[in-house]
Order: structure tokens, then sequence, then C-alpha cells
């Protein structure tokens, strides 16, 4: 997609009530969000995923969003943020135990939460040592990138 393609798509955007629009051809994927008359243009090359869960090391595009969840100090507090878009769960399966709860402490490393997107599995990992103070989201319910998932007390 060239950029008179994007700059065509950003004024379809403003003139219209879309709040996001994501297109994907064989050059990579465009996503155009459209948030208090403002207009993010990303791009990304096209990725391929796998079908079935794998694990977070064999996926490259998990390992670079990785960084993304960086968390950030607010109030003393440190917030795990959500690196991608995708449905979050609190457990690994339905008959597994809470990875992550209030009053759990976590390690460097420690998987948190899994975001299931597009049929793949990435188990999030904490990235702070600490004590989980609130868990923000529901179980199984969609987050958006960076979203705040979790509020970390650092030991």
């Amino acid at each position: 997609m060239d950029l008179k393609q994007i700059h065509d798509l950003i004024k379809v955007v403003n003139k219209s009530n879309i709040g996001e629009i994501s297109i994907e051809d064989k050059d990579g994927k465009v996503t155009i969000k459209q948030k208090e008359d403002k207009i993010t243009v990303s791009s990304a090359p096209a990725q391929v995923y796998a079908a079935a869960p794998a694990p977070v090391a064999a996926a490259a595009p998990v390992a670079a969003a990785a960084p993304a969840a960086a968390p950030v100090v607010a109030d003393n507090l440190i917030t795990i943020k959500s690196p991608m878009i995708g449905t979050f769960y609190r457990r690994a399966a339905p008959d597994k135990p809470l990875l992550a709860e209030e009053g759990t402490e976590v390690n460097e490393g420690k998987v948190v939460c899994i975001i299931e997107a597009m049929k793949l599995f990435n188990e999030i990992e904490s990235e702070v040592k600490g004590t989980i103070v609130k868990v923000l989201v529901e179980d199984a319910s969609p987050v958006e990138y960076d979203q705040p998932l979790f509020l970390v007390q650092p030991a």
C-alpha cells in the first residue's frame, strides 16, 4: 500500500463515523484509529501465525512485542500493560488455577496471564518483582494494545 492510498484512507476515516480500520495486503498491515479527532497510523510487516498454540519462545512476533509490556511507574505502583490486542485469560486452561491474583508474589519472567491473539495463546510475563495489588481486567474479556492489566507493588 502506498502513501497516497494511506492518505486517502485517513480522509475517509475523518469524514465518517469509523473508529478504526485495518487493511492487510502482501506488503503489510495498516491500522488507522480515530480517537478524539486524532488519527493514528501504524504499519507492520505481514505476519504468519500458526493455527495451534505455540510456546512464546518460538513465536517471533511475541518476542518482539514483549518490550512493549514494559511497566510504567504511577503513584508507587507499577502497571503491567497488554503488549497486544486480544482476549485476556487469567488461567492457562479452564481447569487450571489462576496465574496471578491480588496478593500473588511475582518475579521477573513469571507468567501472569494469557492473551489470545489470532488463535495464538501468548504468555504475558511480569517485568517486575513485587506483589499484585489489583487485577484490572475481567477474565475472558477483550483487551487493547497498551491497556493496563495489573497493578504491582514493587518489592
